[in-house]
């Protein structure tokens, strides 16, 4: 009997290259869909890994749905701005469709947006269109909400901020804030992916920690004393979004912006994953927060 076939579109990035290694862990056949333009060292490392690497046009719908065919899940991991997360991702949705694959994992991986008003965060509300028009779609989806992903407590933001020796919060240093490794992500993934029983949504996490234990735990892990320090209210945080991203017009066109970094840190202290699907698949080790952060 043949491995179940997953499609991944995205799997030139960080995190859609965890996957399709971890959907081969778990036996699958792999097809990753790359453009055209896609550099040569990036499309030979994936074929080197033995999947199987198709370069499509995503505009051109009949290939794409040609690409899609024999799939029994299509996962994005795909990253940008709306000519990605809601256009591109649109036009792969649209050929999974065409090519009869039952399943469809967007490229969802983040805080629930689910639970943020619409306006708070940028790039959620990106991922918002699109879920208005996936679930419109005749598809089974599973989005896969894990919080920010852990290792961004090695950027020096300020929730973790090596230089200044401090852990800044906003409103609560108890507050939990889901973490999700990009390895367990990826894991997490791959084994949806091949479960046709999921849900609507899924959602996980490595670690919950506060401000609080979390200055705790990088003290133990050697990383330095470090103080707690109460950088405002929600509220305070808001304002100071508004102000950064009026004074930065181009960051409208940027992943990254500035003020876009501080919209994931509002996001991080306004919502959490207070139910976690992690024991769904019994066979995953989680990452723990003295481990990740020690290494």
């Amino acid at each position: 009997m043949n491995p179940p076939l997953i499609v991944v579109a995205g799997a030139t990035g960080d995190l859609g290259g965890r996957i399709t290694k971890a959907l081969q862990q778990r036996g699958a056949a792999v097809r990753t869909l790359v453009r055209p333009q896609t550099d040569q060292p990036k499309v030979e490392a994936l074929a080197h890994l033995g999947v199987d690497v198709r370069r499509v046009e995503f505009a051109d719908s009949a290939a794409l749905t040609r690409a899609c065919a024999g799939g029994s899940c299509v996962v994005s991991a795909l990253a940008g701005l709306r000519e990605v997360i809601v256009d591109a991702q649109t036009q792969l949705l649209n050929a999974a469709v065409d090519a009869g694959v039952p399943r469809f994992i967007p490229s969802d991986f983040a805080s629930d947006y689910t639970q943020q008003a619409p306006g708070t965060n940028r790039n959620f509300d990106l991922r918002r269109e699109f879920q208005a028009r996936l679930d419109q779609a005749p598809i089974r989806a599973t989005s896969i909400l894990n919080g920010a992903f852990g290792e961004i407590l090695a950027y020096n933001i300020p929730l973790l901020d090596f230089k200044q020796q401090q852990v800044g919060y906003w409103e609560d240093a108890d507050w939990r804030i889901d973490f999700t490794t990009m390895d367990d992500t990826a894991a997490f993934t791959a084994a949806a992916a091949l479960d046709p029983a999921t849900s609507r949504f899924l959602r996980i996490a490595s670690f919950q920690p506060s401000p609080r234990e979390l200055a705790a735990v990088a003290e133990t892990a050697g990383k330095g004393r470090f103080k707690l320090v109460r950088l405002g209210s929600r509220t305070d945080l808001d304002a100071a979004i508004r102000h950064a991203r009026a004074a930065n017009p181009a960051g409208e066109q940027q992943l990254y912006a500035d003020w876009q970094q501080m919209q994931y840190l509002r996001s991080m202290f306004s919502v959490q994953n207070t139910s976690l699907d992690n024991a769904r698949y019994p066979d995953l080790t989680w990452s723990n927060l003295p481990t990740f952060l020690t290494a």
